[in-house]
């Protein structure tokens, strides 16, 4: 018996991770149970490893299973690319499809637009992978990041597919509490939430009173009592009227819209942080990648339109 991978292996593993048990893989391969028991049985024997345990109900990977998927699906994603850049291929998006996205906006904002996409596209499968801090620029562990601000990186293409502002506000009851800031420097007497992400410098929020690129920034040390890696925690902080928060818009936008929250230094400018779809060069040519950032951007941008209306 010939020992190692076999190519045919890759694909047929992965389907079988994808539909869950071997009756459901059958059904989905259209052969018999009986087949695919004996396929994953020669598979098994030829890595000399257990790569599922089953029971009676269900079947689940084993680790080395688990490390089997992952990389049977990545190089499944680059024959994929393989064809689009061999012209082989007509261009349908299909195969596997890596998202990485930050947890509040790829839980609220993200995810839904997912959903959408795979009832357009039902030969991509997504992953969507939702992190605190974004991945790195340079491993092979996303196929698109969706990130805040354009990375410092030549290596990848980075899409702005919508703008965003960062925003202070506050809950009405804090500020009649403890007054309105009229001035940046205010800021250092009043309770600020604090968000711990990425690699911006924690604690500092800097402002401008123009957007010219000559405009003075001034930079405010920020104190508090409440911090968190998660910024949908922090809204509801301040919706409970702890203190002051600087937010992404598309994450308050409906608080300011109901009276929940209200802006703090509105003739104040932080940085911007736009949106963009992040993606190695190598994947610029698989249609699955051009279609979701496609879709993701002209989402948005209805989105965006949608605001302004």
């Amino acid at each position: 018996m010939t020992n190692g991978i076999q190519p045919a292996d890759l694909g047929f593993f992965s389907a079988l991770a994808s539909a869950g048990s071997l009756s459901a893989a059958a059904r989905e391969l259209g052969v018999t149970t009986p087949a695919v028991s004996k396929h994953l049985a020669l598979m098994e024997s030829r890595v000399g490893l257990s790569l599922v345990t089953r029971t009676t109900r269900r079947m689940s990977l084993t680790p080395e299973g688990e490390l089997y998927l992952e990389h049977a699906r990545r190089i499944l994603g680059e024959i994929d690319n393989m064809e689009q850049l061999l012209g082989v291929s007509k261009a349908t998006p299909k195969g596997l499809l890596r998202v990485n996205a930050t947890l509040g906006f790829g839980r609220s904002h993200v995810a839904p637009l997912i959903s959408r996409f795979v009832r357009k596209h039902p030969q991509v499968q997504v992953q969507l992978q939702l992190s605190v801090d974004p991945p790195l620029l340079t491993d092979d562990s996303f196929d698109v990041c969706i990130r805040f601000g354009a990375p410092p990186d030549a290596r990848v293409i980075a899409r702005r597919i919508a703008p965003n502002r960062r925003l202070l506000c506050a809950a009405p009851a804090y500020l009649a509490k403890h007054g309105m800031p009229k001035a940046p420097n205010d800021l250092t007497r009043h309770n600020c939430i604090g968000i711990r992400q990425g690699d911006e410098a924690y604690g500092v929020w800097r402002l401008s009173s123009g957007r010219a690129k000559n405009s003075a920034i001034e930079a405010v040390k920020t104190r508090g009592n409440l911090t968190t890696n998660d910024g949908e925690i922090a809204v509801n902080w301040a919706l409970d009227g702890h203190g002051i928060l600087m937010r992404a818009e598309w994450d308050i936008e409906r608080h300011l819209k109901n009276g929940r929250l209200v802006q703090v230094l509105p003739q104040y400018y932080t940085p911007d942080a736009d949106i963009h779809a992040v993606y190695p060069q190598r994947h610029q040519m698989a249609a699955r990648v051009r279609a979701f950032v496609d879709f993701v951007a002209l989402s948005f941008n209805q989105q965006a339109a949608g605001r302004k209306s």
